[in-house]
């Protein structure tokens, strides 16, 4: 049985990540990339799909764990009647092939240690061949190559690679996993001490470029961290998470794959990396938008692959049982070909937001961002799918409509602001109907709130964003309105709901968990609201439920106290980030203020 989520730990080399669990497995790992096949898949199914195990072979009295200072390279302690081992994981940034690095520790006394690897290509199903070459051992399936090197004795149990080794006090016992393609000769093996130098080196380097200090500046590095470790060095592409089909509802259906980037978390990303200090990064991201999004704006999706690929076909691992047994697991995501017309608002918000902050930007994005506002003009009034990718059928969603205002708002701004040629008259004539049709369609009278969809009663986490985007201000009564609403209705458990509770749903399951980066909304809601008190508890509630290495999943279940959803998850660290910029520059007036969304 897999462990709880919160029970992982994540590894990374910026270009793929594991989960590494509190017992000292890993359960997940894609390779070579974030959208590979996996090799270890025991988090969905059982070990028999793939993990990597190292942990005493007597009972463990203790177990405590702790990322080495601001670095990537988790230290695992397992305490024992006999003595204590340390076992430390990481992956060194990517040099010519991927290696993790996996190195036993003697503390104290001596510990008899088990180690079991279980390779499986193609999500847990493929059993590669193994062969000894010298002293490494070489596992060889398809395309895929992996090779396995360490000082102590191995030997293959029940299509297993297995090994029995005691570490006294003061040794340091190593093993390196290699991935390679397996048409070419078996990549070099690494000196392990050396590449854990390096890899605090670079980890190390790349924290002291942050520029915030203050109060949540371990919070904020660490979800940076996170950030960094989810980026995929070669484009930029920021993945939503490393894993797919972890269950937004325990033994539930609503299991989706992340390893995609959504053009959705555009401007918020871009907002929480400049503030950060991290430009650099913020380039990459944006120069990654602007080539995904590139051609005709009718094709544009909302996600693409890491490369930015736009097939990302959606079919079901039908022979992994699924995390605690939800259904399906599904690989790609069928969502990639929805309309949701927030998407545009937030590529041309999230241009808007580059050029203000001084971002150098290529010379074709203006004419792509007036391409994008010429086909928008034409379909800002057609029904979608939301920014939730409902797969029903497609309704008029208050938020979808509010980022189309939002697109042409921020394509004046910017020819005003920059100069740029644009057919202004007619753009304003546009932004001032999108907002008269919301403020007449999309706001309900008898709940005193904007609600999720034209016609409805039902509210929707997302109309929080409305003061943000600058849409309202956030002292006008319908923002307040709403944000009594969203208290009244989607509050569960002092945590914010996404969809409304009161829905009747066909899925016939439990609601699902809190969404995180909607309690985190909530709490920007009231910075701008001036309620800095009410937005202090809540920012603090979401922070408290990270795990003890500082990591959220997508959502919480209240109710099972357990986190839920793809796991480590962006766009709640990305919240977590922003919110904190923001409480810190509400409550001290004298520091320079956090970049927002410029109105």
């Amino acid at each position: 049985m897999s462990q709880r989520i919160e029970d992982y730990a994540l590894i990374g080399d910026c270009e793929t990540a594991a989960l590494v669990g509190r017992n000292g497995s890993i359960d997940w790992l894609c390779w070579p990339a974030f959208d590979s096949d996996a090799c270890f898949a025991a988090i969905l199914g059982t070990n028999k799909n793939g993990r990597w195990l190292i942990t005493p072979a007597d009972d463990v009295v203790k177990t405590s764990r702790r990322y080495l200072g601001d670095t990537l390279i988790l230290e695992t302690r397992f305490e024992t009647k006999s003595g204590t081992v340390a076992l430390v994981d990481f992956m060194p940034p990517r040099g010519k092939a991927s290696d993790i690095v996996r190195l036993v520790r003697g503390i104290s006394g001596t510990v008899k240690m088990r180690m079991e690897l279980v390779i499986r290509f193609g999500f847990g199903v493929d059993i590669p061949w193994v062969r000894r070459i010298d002293h490494s051992l070489l596992a060889i399936c398809g395309q895929d190559m992996t090779v396995l090197r360490t000082p102590v004795e191995t030997r293959g149990e029940d299509l297993t690679t297995v090994s029995d080794f005691e570490v006294r006090e003061g040794e340091t016992v190593p093993f390196v996993l290699t991935y390679g393609p397996s048409h070419l000769e078996p990549p070099g093996p690494i000196d392990p001490e050396q590449a854990l130098e390096e890899t605090e080196a670079f980890w190390k380097d790349w924290c002291s470029h942050c520029t915030r200090d203050g109060p949540y500046h371990d919070l904020i590095l660490r979800s940076l961290i996170t950030l960094k470790t989810l980026t995929f060095a070669p484009t930029g592409g920021i993945v939503a998470a490393p894993t797919t089909s972890l269950p937004e509802k325990l033994g539930g259906s609503r299991n989706w794959d992340y390893r995609f980037c959504w053009l959705r978390d555009a401007t918020f990303t871009l907002l929480a990396l400049m503030n950060s200090g991290y430009t650099e990064e913020a380039s990459a991201w944006h120069n990654w938008l602007l080539r995904a999004a590139a051609g005709a704006p009718a094709n544009m999706q909302i996600m693409y692959g890491i490369w930015g690929q736009r097939r990302l076909l959606e079919w079901e691992a039908g022979w992994l049982a699924g995390y605690e047994g939800a259904q399906p697991v599904r690989v790609g995501n069928a969502a990639h070909a929805q309309l949701q017309l927030d998407v545009y608002g937030e590529l041309i918000d999230a241009f808007h937001q580059s050029r203000m902050a001084k971002l150098k930007l290529d010379d074709e994005s203006w004419a792509l961002e007036c391409n994008v506002l010429n086909h928008l003009a034409e379909v800002w009034d057609k029904p979608d799918h939301g920014i939730w990718e409902r797969r029903g059928q497609p309704r008029h969603y208050v938020f979808s409509k509010v980022m189309t205002w939002v697109a042409f708002d921020r394509g004046i701004k910017s020819a005003e602001t920059f100069g740029f040629k644009a057919p202004l008259l007619h753009w304003r004539a546009l932004r001032e109907a999108i907002h008269r049709d919301v403020c007449n369609r999309g706001f309900d009278a008898g709940e005193n709130a904007f609600v999720e969809s034209y016609g409805s009663k039902l509210l929707d986490a997302s109309v929080l964003l409305l003061p943000g985007v600058g849409f309202l201000p956030a002292d006008d009564p319908r923002i307040r309105g709403t944000i009594a609403a969203v208290e009244q209705h989607l509050m569960h458990d002092g945590f914010v709901l996404r969809h409304d509770p009161r829905e009747v749903s066909d899925e016939h399951q439990p609601i699902e968990g809190a969404f995180l980066a909607c309690s985190l909304w909530l709490a920007d809601a009231y910075v701008l609201s001036g309620d800095l008190d009410k937005a202090q508890v809540l920012f603090d509630r979401v922070a408290g439920l990270a795990n003890d290495v500082g990591l959220l999943a997508e959502e919480y279940d209240s109710v099972a106290r357990r986190q839920t959803g793809n796991f480590p998850q962006a766009l709640t660290h990305i919240a977590l980030i922003n919110t904190a910029h923001n409480l810190s520059a509400a409550r001290q007036k004298s520091e320079k203020p956090a970049m927002q969304r410029s109105k």
